[in-house]
């Protein structure tokens, strides 16, 4: 199966600024991955030393085990759909989806089956007549997906297709692209800062901070087992604490503010000053004269209904806000939800999590210490 890119020690400078730092990927053929964070983390960088169109400084692209690192884009069998669709508007949707394929040795009926091909899987067919002007957002982001695959390309390059969309309709658009993927088996490269679009259609994740790579993994893998305070605030909701961590009987023994809890999640070898996390969700909200390890004391400080949960704000002993989420089951609460309720919460072992230090941002001169390893011109 062809498609596989290899990412080895890449490196993009812009003079002194180092947007890019050695970044190693792997992402398999059929794939649909994810490079999901910040404005200025280095994921359209990337994108676009993969598609051809910036040259790395150093490091290596592997497509299907040769280095495309100094080949022109046209010659890659890598296409890209950004953000805005840039459809031919004197063009119809035919001709907007048939424009790459003049360039191929193909017969009027190969282009005529081709086009209509790939309308249907798009759900476009009925629509090849209409010009750009006359669809919608949504409409105009499929033809722009249509008019890249149907020149078969063994990777497909998406620079925040979405981000141009309302809200209903990215949502929509979002399981309609990742069961196109699904479809014809391409590997998806797709470059978001919507942490709702990574985990919603990606395989795999890569989450990128000052153009490094923290943490790669399967959405349910990073959302579950953040490793640094980056990932764990970046992706979803996570309670951040400030905590001292020890040992105890080989059990990493969290103090926090006047209390000790265990923590069976993450760097359970750190010693000293550390950061926890628990997402709301593992939080137990209970009475506040509950008894058992693990728990604290607080007090309600508002309460939000979500329709199927209550998300609930809690300030604990120590002064730490604290959200957690109470499921909407239909079953009566055993305590209050008003402001200024107290409520006992219990961070169960399994759900509290010790976190490694983000990386500090690279630096020009770390950049320029690396040895450059590029293929030769082509």
């Amino acid at each position: 199966m062809q498609g596989e890119i290899r990412l080895e020690e890449l490196t993009k400078s812009f003079g002194e600024v180092v947007a890019v730092d050695g970044v190693d990927l792997r992402m398999p053929p059929g794939e649909f991955f994810t490079m999901l964070g910040p404005s200025g983390c280095g994921k359209t960088t990337t994108l676009r030393m993969i598609a051809g169109f910036e040259r790395p400084t150093s490091g290596r692209i592997m497509l299907d085990g040769s280095d495309v690192a100094q080949v022109p884009p046209h010659r890659r069998s890598v296409n890209t759909v950004f953000q805005s669709y840039a459809l031919f508007p004197h063009l119809d949707v035919a001709g907007n989806v048939a424009f790459g394929l003049k360039y191929q040795k193909l017969t009027k009926e190969e282009k005529r089956r081709k086009v209509k091909g790939i309308l249907d899987l798009v759900r476009l067919s009925g629509f090849e007549q209409r010009k750009p002007e006359q669809l919608s957002g949504g409409q105009q982001q499929r033809v722009a997906l249509a008019r890249a695959l149907v020149l078969t390309p063994r990777v497909l390059l998406l620079d925040e297709p979405l981000g141009a969309l309302d809200a209903r309709l990215r949502k929509d658009l979002q399981v309609e692209l990742k069961a196109i993927q699904a479809d014809i088996g391409v590997t998806f490269v797709f470059v978001t800062h919507d942490q709702e679009e990574a985990l919603t259609m990606s395989d795999r994740i890569a989450l990128m901070n000052h153009g490094r790579v923290e943490q790669a993994g399967s959405p349910r893998e990073i959302y579950e087992g953040p490793e640094t305070e980056f990932v764990a605030d970046f992706l979803g909701v996570s309670n951040l604490l400030h905590a001292e961590a020890s040992a105890d009987g080989g059990v990493c023994s969290l103090r926090i503010g006047e209390r000790t809890f265990r923590a069976e999640q993450g760097d359970t070898g750190a010693r000293g000053e550390v950061k926890a996390m628990i997402r709301p969700e593992r939080i137990g909200l209970e009475p506040h004269d509950t008894p058992g390890d693990n728990r604290m004391p607080g007090l309600v400080e508002r309460a939000v209904f979500l329709g199927g949960a209550h998300e609930v704000h809690v300030r604990v002993v120590g002064g730490e806000l604290l959200k957690a989420t109470v499921s909407n089951d239909g079953k009566p609460l055993t305590f209050a939800l008003e402001e200024g309720s107290a409520v006992g919460l219990h961070l169960p072992p399994d759900g509290l999590r010790v976190l490694a230090p983000s990386q500090p941002p690279p630096s020009a001169e770390d950049a320029a210490e690396r040895p450059v390893r590029t293929a030769p011109s082509m």
